[in-house]
Formats: C-alpha cells, sequence, structure tokens
C-alpha cells in the first residue's frame, strides 16, 4: 500500500512506447511475456483501469475478496485501487485494455455498477473482441506514426467497447430530464465519496459540500445502484478497510486512524456492526499471510 505496511504491490501506469494518449491494449499472451516472475498471482492495486476479454481458455480472478472462474466470454474489470490478483490466466487469450482514470469520459451509471466480472453471451462476445480489435489497431497506428494518433479518437473507440462488453443493455438514449439529473447528481456524489471517504463519515457532509440535501442524495444513489447514499458510503468505508486489514500490517488503531476514525472502539463499532466480525477475526480469516498470498 501507499506507506509502505503490507505485501500488497501498488501498479502506476506506465505506457509502452508510443502509448502516450493514456490507454495501451495488450494481450494475456503478452501479459505472461512481460511476467516471467509470475507476481501477477499476488496482491497488486493499480492506479489505472484494466478492462480484459476471455476469447478463449480457462483461468481465475480474485478481486476485493470475491473469487471468478474465467471462461470464453467472461469479462473482467479491474477499477483503480482494487485490491486483485491473476490466480490462474496460462491458459487465457483474449485483449487487455489499459486506461487512465479520466481517459474514458461520460461514465453512466451501468458503468459505475458493473461488477469486477461478468459473462458475455455468445451474440455479444463477438461484437465485443471486434470492438477491442478495433481500439487495438488505432493503438497500434498511433504507435507507428504520432501523426495518426487522435486521443479523441481512441477515447470514443474504448467507449463504445464498454458499452458493448457492459453485463446489461446500454441505457437507451433520451432518457427522462429527471433520470439524467440523478445521474449527474450520483457522479457528483461517487466522485465526492471517493475523495473524502476517509475524512468524512456523514452523508450531511457531502449535501453541504454539493448544494444538495441528503434525499437528493439518496434517491440519486438508490437510482443508481440500488442502495441509499448512507449505505453506498458506509459500503466504501468498509471494503477500505477490509483492504487494510488483509493486505497491510497496520494494527486496528492505525486503520482506524487512515480511514478518519476517533478511535479503535469506534471503529470496531463500525466494522463488527457491518459485517458480523471483530476486525481481528476478519484479518486472521482473510489477511494476506492467512491465505499464502506474501
Amino acid at each position: 500500500m501507499e506507506s509502505g505496511h503490507g505485501a500488497v504491490r501498488q501498479l502506476r501506469y506506465l505506457p509502452g512506447v508510443g502509448s502516450v494518449h493514456g490507454v495501451e491494449v495488450i494481450d494475456f499472451a503478452g501479459l505472461r511475456r512481460m511476467d516471467g516472475r509470475r507476481r501477477r498471482v499476488l496482491p497488486q492495486r493499480p492506479g489505472f483501469h484494466v478492462l480484459a476479454l476471455i476469447a478463449s481458455g480457462t483461468g481465475g480472478h480474485e478481486a476485493d475478496f470475491r473469487a471468478h472462474r474465467l471462461a470464453r466470454g467472461s469479462v473482467v474489470w479491474i477499477r483503480p485501487g482494487m485490491v486483485h490478483r491473476w490466480s490462474d490466466v496460462d491458459s487465457c487469450d483474449g485483449p487487455l485494455i489499459l486506461f487512465r482514470p479520466g481517459f474514458l469520459a461520460g461514465f453512466t451509471a451501468a458503468e459505475a455498477a458493473a461488477p469486477a466480472c461478468w459473462q458475455l453471451d455468445r451474440q455479444r462476445l463477438p461484437l465485443a473482441l471486434l470492438a477491442a480489435e478495433h481500439l487495438g489497431r488505432e493503438h497500434e497506428a498511433s504507435a507507428r506514426d504520432p501523426r495518426l494518433g487522435s486521443p479523441a479518437l481512441l477515447s470514443h473507440l474504448l467507449a463504445a467497447l464498454v458499452l458493448r462488453a457492459l453485463p446489461d443493455p446500454p441505457a437507451r438514449t433520451g432518457a427522462a430530464p429527471a433520470a439524467d439529473h440523478r445521474a449527474d447528481v450520483f457522479h457528483a456524489y461517487r466522485a465526492a465519496v471517493e475523495e473524502r471517504f476517509t475524512e468524512w463519515h456523514r452523508v450531511a457532509d457531502y449535501a453541504r459540500a454539493l448544494g444538495y440535501d441528503v434525499r437528493t442524495l439518496t434517491r440519486a444513489t438508490r437510482a443508481a445502484t440500488g442502495t441509499g447514499a448512507k449505505t453506498f458510503l458506509d459500503q466504501r468505508v468498509l471494503l477500505e478497510a477490509q483492504r487494510l486489514l488483509a493486505h497491510t500490517d497496520l494494527p486496528v488503531a492505525g486503520c482506524a486512524r487512515r480511514l478518519g476514525f476517533r478511535d479503535a472502539g469506534n471503529f470496531s463499532t463500525f466494522f463488527r456492526r457491518q459485517t458480523a466480525t471483530p476486525p481481528a477475526t476478519w484479518r486472521a480469516a482473510y489477511g494476506t499471510a492467512a491465505t499464502g498470498g506474501s
């Protein structure tokens, strides 16, 4: 992690030669070539997005304490900050798209709610692979000749791929203005939570900063995610608590301070309320040392 505690490897976006626009297209064979030491099987936390399509083969992936089996048609979307590892992808083939946060503009509620892994059917997988191939060819062309490079074009092709690969059909155009407004409100709330969740644990703080009332944030969040604004906030704090407990050697009091709790007792009460398990017990069960990841 950032503090140097624990075993999670932080991955920064380091573009390859010619990949100057914030997006890069590789494949699983390339991943294996670049990772001769098999560090991919250890917990890592990228500061960028990875969108992977499984065109053939089988394997495994773990993201934030959930294991996923991979097969033809599987899609994996690793978000910045997510702790993940490729547990078994030696036989997998297919594209991996790496892109910086912010390169794909205009995230929708469907994208925000997408899981870390899902399955495409036989009809949609070839179309998603075709979209990835188009993006890859434009990326290769811009790498060969910078004059052909177009960040706007690559961003639009990436957006087309994401829309094609989402687990649910893309949202219909011409949505009601009220729905559009709720989506905008949720995007603002989500961004603020990501920036401030270690400081602000009350929805009222976000409502005041964003200029909305609590009910507006709650309605917008429920429309986008199916949960209220407070639950959404608590789940984000809990996820980071689980990451710290599992993948660092920070004491419980240190985790509490990192997440903005007054003391370890307050943090433990929150954690037990969310998981029905004390922090120390959860760490013993899911910690990196306990699972052999270190």
